[in-house]
């Protein structure tokens, strides 16, 4: 995907629908629970949030704040690129605009990609103040928040969910580091509003478009809700996140056929395979976006390590329930990205695009953490340092999470 664009979800609207109603004559898939033995409604929500608590904890900022100072790679590489983007600058007006009008391919953009960047500018230069203690860089961050706080009130057209969800996971990571770990923010209570009342309603329902609509959400809902301190918004949260992850990476243990997400209205054979791009062949650690492209994929990806990381800094770590699934996407599509042969079975032989910069949060997780051998997940990882910005809602993970102990 191009820098500034947001990519079309299987044609239009009209032709998802069509796609989830569409009666064929075949025997019916039963939606299946996607998580055996634990209701997707349990509960999940700590009885007392951490904060900064969004995908990066206290300890977390110590650790690369440490490792900084000290002039260590790859954390002082990645934070020389940071602090080198158009996101570190001291001089950068916010461009608020009370409707954000996002259709397919950022067309027409409507404040979209000011929105995005102004979201992840605010994270880096919260990022930038813990580093470096210098507080012009707090102050600048709280001055672009106050700025859209102050003004947003809605996202429209076609891409408005996605665009919601994208902003709505940037915002938060700000947000945490700066109420907690700067000294005065009297904006907080009007952002927090702006969050409940623009955001929250927009991504908490969930997509039945592609995968990472719905995961990019959840994603923005569960750090909005830690940010909050709304216990069932989390709870909600979460349990879109259960029955969505196992409905977007294939293991074998699922049977002939992938998981559907509950309500996803995917009831026959035929429907499941459309809505995976055609892929009748199903492999440990294929996406339901795979054949569409690893940019897409890679979204979703990130977001679901995303949404674990900040689990896991509130207490209840979702890793383990998805260990298994993620360890094998991120690797199946690393390998292929570093060259192992598509094979006809896999999408025609073909796959295009790349993953990007999204693999740290996940591998750190996974492989330092947990223990789980991923060789190639590795080599693409260290290869790509230091991860950058996809200017979406990804940023700077090889600085907060690269062998990130804490």
């Amino acid at each position: 995907m191009r820098t500034g664009t947001i990519p079309r979800v299987l044609g239009t609207a009209a032709a998802l629908a069509a796609l989830l109603t569409t009666a064929l004559a075949e025997p019916a898939v039963a939606e299946r629970s996607t998580t055996p033995g634990r209701a997707l409604s349990q509960a999940a929500a700590p009885a007392d949030f951490t904060h900064p608590g969004v995908l990066v904890s206290r300890p977390q900022l110590d650790f690369v704040r440490g490792r900084v100072q000290a002039g260590a790679q790859p954390w002082k590489s990645a934070y020389d690129q940071m602090m080198g983007s158009k996101y570190a600058s001291l001089t950068r007006t916010a461009k608020p605009r009370a409707v954000v009008e996002c259709g397919s391919y950022s067309n027409p953009d409507n404040g979209c990609t000011d929105e995005r960047e102004d979201a992840i500018a605010a994270y880096t230069l919260s990022l930038a103040w813990y580093i470096t203690q210098d507080s012009r860089y707090a102050q600048k961050a709280i001055q672009i928040m106050d700025a859209w706080s102050a003004v947003i009130k809605d996202h429209t057209n076609s891409n408005a969910p996605l665009q919601t969800g994208w902003a709505g996971s940037s915002w938060p990571r700000a947000a945490e580091i700066i109420k907690y770990t700067y000294s005065s923010w009297p904006g907080s209570g009007r952002f927090g509003t702006m969050l409940r009342d623009v955001y929250l309603p927009e991504v908490a329902g969930g997509s039945h478009s592609n995968g990472n609509w719905e995961l990019s959400m959840t994603e923005a809902a569960i750090g909005i809700a830690v940010f909050l301190e709304d216990r069932a918004a989390y709870d909600k949260a979460v349990g879109k996140f259960r029955g969505r992850v196992p409905a977007y990476i294939y293991v074998t243990a699922d049977g002939s056929l992938p998981k559907v997400a509950p309500g996803s209205g995917l009831d026959t054979r035929a429907k499941v395979i459309t809505y995976w791009q055609g892929q009748s062949t199903f492999m440990d650690g294929l996406s339901q976006e795979t054949c569409r492209d690893l940019t897409h994929t890679g979204y979703g990806l990130s977001a679901i390590s995303h949404i674990a990381e900040t689990s896991r800094i509130q207490g209840q770590d979702l890793y383990p329930e998805i260990a298994d699934r993620l360890r094998h996407g991120m690797g199946l599509h690393a390998k292929h990205q570093l060259g192992t042969p598509v094979p006809s079975s896999l999408c025609g032989g073909s796959l295009k695009d790349s993953l990007g910069p999204v693999t740290e949060v996940g591998f750190n997780a996974l492989a330092n953490r947990l223990g789980y051998a991923m060789t190639n997940t590795q080599t693409l990882t260290e290869r790509q340092r230091p991860a950058g910005s996809n200017n979406l809602f990804v940023a700077w993970e090889t600085l907060t999470h690269a062998n990130n102990p804490a």
